[in-house]
């Protein structure tokens, strides 16, 4: 049995270091590239999503390398997410890979034990002591990707020269992954943030803060968006995010269960405007726009083009009382780099000027 999986961000990293405790065969696609769009977007249908047509073309490209159990993300309730998996496997097997099978991954509906039970399936039942200390090592893996990634978020708006903390990023990434040990783990941590944490910078810098939101495939996977926050931190713009995998995870697998739901105070902010789950994360979309008003200067959106999720919060955003100007990107094969960065360029203007106008205003008040 040889593993494969889909992309999404850095992901595979954590994956990768438990298969490898538990000596599971895993075969790890190229990242998310121009040619695997290019895979997903020929043999999928028209009319699907971004995240669809790029994970079947993860799924092509790892069963070319030879793996022959694929796992897939699955959900449940009005997202089209739940039916990937199968499509995907009949996909795959009209291609021509009889013999793969595309295995979903439901933790929505299973939480951690039915995660648990799937690694047990691949792992040829393997111990559940040896399986619980695999998936903890893992579950730090991304736990150290996520704290650095929150530092570089914040380093990339005020640093002196553009692209240091990117650099600095993809070096931690490259040892996180190869850490083999917790001593490792928190070493490769301790040296990446104070590296970063050391990068110099514009201490006079007053950077407009702008939110990102909307679908989580789209906001993850940094290759859907052409890497919309790394281009807003060229522009010196505060990048904040609230949704990282270790948080879903953290709340998904282990909170949820025990009757504590993170998104509780998201969907009652987004009440006065949409009553009941819309499916996908549309439904936080409009609550994070709610929440966020008074502490962002604005709002990035992404939205997975055919996205009806994304698609009805975007209608809806216009229509709140809370003021906050929100840049609706569809993330499609369709869009170009050059015209997302002249709509983000043009985004962050206005959101500086209205921060001028604001001070000015305050100035001549007092």
């Amino acid at each position: 049995m040889r593993i494969g999986m889909p992309h999404m961000g850095n992901l595979y990293i954590p994956f990768k270091a438990m298969f490898q405790r538990l000596n599971i065969d895993f075969v790890i696609p190229p990242l998310t590239n121009q040619h695997t769009l290019s895979l997903g977007v020929k043999h999928s249908p028209e009319g699907l999503c971004i995240p669809f047509k790029l994970t079947l073309g993860n799924l092509i490209e790892a069963a070319q390398l030879g793996a022959d159990t694929l796992l897939m993300p699955t959900g449940y309730g009005i997202c089209r997410l739940g039916y990937y998996a199968k499509t995907q496997e009949q996909i795959l097997h009209d291609l021509g890979y009889y013999n793969v099978e595309v295995i979903g991954v439901g933790i929505s509906e299973h939480k951690l034990l039915g995660l648990l039970k799937i690694i047990k399936r691949l792992s040829n039942n393997a111990p559940w002591p040896k399986i619980i200390s695999a998936f903890r090592f893992g579950l730090s893996k991304l736990n150290t990707l996520d704290r650095i990634e929150r530092v570089v978020q914040k380093v990339r708006a005020v640093e002196l020269v553009k692209g240091t903390a990117n650099q600095l990023f993809a070096e931690a990434i490259g040892a996180i992954d190869k850490a083999d040990d917790y001593n490792a783990l928190k070493k490769a941590q301790a040296d990446y943030i104070d590296q970063l944490n050391q990068i110099t910078k514009d201490n006079q810098a007053e950077p407009v803060v702008v939110g990102i939101i909307g679908e989580l495939y789209v906001v993850l996977e940094p290759f859907s968006n052409f890497d919309v926050e790394s281009e807003l931190g060229k522009l010196g713009v505060d990048v904040r995010r609230t949704m990282f995998l270790s948080e879903w995870t953290k709340f998904s697998l282990f909170l949820n269960p025990l009757g504590i739901n993170e998104k509780d105070r998201i969907h009652k902010a987004a009440l006065p405007y949409l009553k009941r789950d819309i499916g996908g994360d549309g439904w936080e979309s409009v609550g994070e726009k709610v929440l966020h008003a008074n502490r962002y200067d604005g709002l990035v959106h992404l939205v997975p083009f055919t996205c009806m999720p994304e698609i009805i919060a975007q209608n809806i955003m216009p229509k709140t009382k809370e003021n906050i100007p929100v840049l609706t990107i569809l993330c499609d094969e369709q869009i170009t780099k050059t015209g997302m960065l002249t709509r983000l360029e043009a985004f962050v203007d206005l959101l500086q000027r209205k921060r001028r106008v604001e001070n000015n205003r305050q100035r001549v008040a007092t």
